[in-house]
Formats: structure tokens, sequence, C-alpha cells
């Protein structure tokens, strides 16, 4: 278990929010084609037989070789005025490049001392926003920090992430509870009371709506907090900071 003084100085949470990479299967480029369509394959369910073209909007987001990011999110708690608050700060934008550059430089600065314990805390991170962050800065050309130069590393490795998901399965590694019924269990308000990650494609292509995805990145860091606080059983954020 964690005391308060460390959850407060030396964790940021973190959230990211993915797109495919293009509108759509007939924008991709010619060369990525056929690739997206074996990799389509994979995802075929007998009992919801899709096109490789519906599948490409449904399932992209969450490969890093076919989808991109679009928002980082991440919060710090700090006490002020005598009680818990969290402060956020968000990378996003179109521009994918500039997000993660931008994203690089501040890893490089708050990891700069003490990295041994400041630690990252995502919901399956190890899985999936660090691996796919890694990767996408490799494609655009972003010097990783060196933090995140882990390629090669095994997950149990990785120790400057806490991953919710991983300490509530308490070395169970068959199950996988997501984040929304975590906080269900606990008590914690849905991040899921206006969209679920299934739609931020549609939000991003079709709405061209940033802002409001940026919103619930901010609330999947926001309850990502509260649940790493509720299993070190530690107080809550008030009800309007949560």
């Amino acid at each position: 278990m964690y005391n308060i003084h460390q959850v407060i100085e030396k964790v940021i949470f973190l959230d990211v929010e993915t797109v495919c990479m293009t509108p759509s299967y007939a924008e991709l480029p010619e060369r990525m084609k056929p690739l997206w369509d074996k990799k389509a394959s994979k995802f075929q369910n007998p009992e919801k037989s899709l096109n490789v073209e519906d599948l490409f909007f449904e399932k992209a987001a969450i490969q890093a070789e076919f989808g991109k990011i679009i928002c980082i999110s991440c919060g710090y708690l700090i006490l002020e005025e005598g009680k818990m608050v969290m402060k956020t700060k968000s990378f996003y934008g179109h521009d994918e490049y500039i997000l993660l550059n931008d994203f690089a430089e501040m890893v490089n600065t708050f990891f700069a001392k003490d990295v041994q314990v400041k630690k990252f805390c995502t919901h399956n991170g190890k899985e999936f926003d660090i691996p796919y962050i890694c990767r996408r800065m490799l494609i655009n050309r972003v010097k990783l920090p060196k933090l995140l130069d882990i390629a090669g590393k095994k997950t149990w490795n990785v120790d400057f992430i806490l991953d919710t998901q991983d300490l509530w399965r308490f070395g169970d590694m068959k199950a996988f509870t997501s984040l929304d019924l975590l906080s269900a269990v606990f008590g914690i308000p849905s991040p899921k009371d206006d969209i679920e990650g299934s739609e931020v494609s549609r939000v991003y292509w079709v709405e061209n709506n940033l802002e409001r995805i940026k919103t619930y990145c901010e609330k999947d860091v926001k309850t990502t907090a509260q649940v790493f606080l509720a299993m070190n059983q530690l107080p809550l954020l008030p009800k309007e900071e949560a």
C-alpha cells in the first residue's frame, strides 16, 4: 500500500484516447489496405459479420499501426486548504507529432529526478496506453524519453507504471476488469456518462468534437485516480472534484 504523501507528490495519472488513422477505410494509403484486410480477419465475429471497411472504423483505433493518438490526459493530486484536489493537463489536437512531442517534454521534466519513486498510474496502461504511446512516437519520429525506451522489457519489469488493472488482479492473470466496472463496485461515478471508448472515432471524425473527447479523457484520469485511492484505502476526492 502507498501512503498519502506518495500519492500526492509522486504519481501522474494518465489516459489516452485514440482513433482510426483516417476517416474511412477508403482513405487509407493503398499499401495499408491489404495489411488492414489481413489484420481485420482476426477481428471477425461469426455473430456480427462486418466487412473490412466497418471493422476499420470500429477496431483500427486500438491498433497503433492503423490508429493515432488525439489526446493524452494527465492528472496529479495536491492538498489545497486541507482537502485533496486533482489538477489535469491534456495534450490534444489534430497534429499527433506536436502532442506527442509536448508529452515527451513533460515526461523528461517530471522524471528528471527521483525516477525510482515517481510513477504513472493507468488502467491497463502496461498493455495499452504506454506501448501505444511509444509506438506512435517512433512512427512520428518523436524521440522517446529515456523513461519510455522500454522495448523488449516484460510488463512486470516496467516498474514506473502502477496499473490498477494489475493491482485488481491480485496475481490472477486471466482476469480483465474494466475501469467502468471497478468504479461501479467502489461507488465512484462512471466516466462513461457521455461517451465510451468505442465511440471516440465517430465523435472525432464525424462530429469533429475534439473538446468532448478531451473532457471524456480527463474523466477517465480522475476515475483512475479515484479507483487507485479506493484500492489503497485512502480518502476519495470530494464530490465537487470527482
